[in-house]
């Protein structure tokens, strides 16, 4: 019988077990395995690590200069995303990488001013190393570009503005 079995039949008892939460104590063990027949024991003693999700404090900033004179006036507003009146956009259907043309060397599937069907490939999106032919899903013609060639790409992000008609 290996030292660390308890004789098959014996039930486990209390005082042995107490006996035992006792040597972990005075030797420092954290665990211990026991085994009889078939059934294998652990006991573990001591708190149990617990895991929680804290959030991150915010850096601290130092606290800025009284300013002397008044701040000057805000700057007028800069034209911020085009209004959604201002035509449809095809949009992204996956994440990848946007091409503008099937290859460095040809010409870009369309540019501002084209006019497309619904079936006209206006671009690539590469995703996992599969080029997907992106159609343009509508007739109109491309009056904006809204990403670069070689950009990444989110899924649902507006890559041409189109008016139609």
């Amino acid at each position: 019988m290996a030292k660390n079995e308890v004789p098959k039949g014996e039930p486990f008892d209390l005082e042995k077990l107490q006996t035992l939460f006792e040597m972990m104590e005075k030797h420092g063990l954290t665990e211990v395995n026991l085994k009889r027949g078939e059934e294998t024991w652990k006991l573990r003693r001591g708190p149990q690590e617990t895991f929680s999700m804290v959030p991150a404090a915010a850096p601290q900033m130092a606290p800025a200069p009284v300013a002397a004179a008044p701040a000057p006036a805000p700057a007028p507003p800069t034209e911020a995303a085009p209004a959604a009146d201002a035509g449809p956009v095809i949009k992204s259907p996956t994440v990848g990488t946007y091409y503008a043309s099937p290859s460095p060397d040809d010409p870009p599937f369309v540019s501002v001013g084209s006019k497309v069907s619904s079936d006209t490939v206006v671009c690539i999106v590469e995703a996992m190393k599969v080029f997907n032919q992106i159609p343009a899903e509508m007739n109109g013609t491309i009056t904006e570009i809204l990403v670069k060639d070689g950009e990444a790409v989110e899924f649902g992000q507006p890559l041409f503005r189109i008016s139609q008609g």
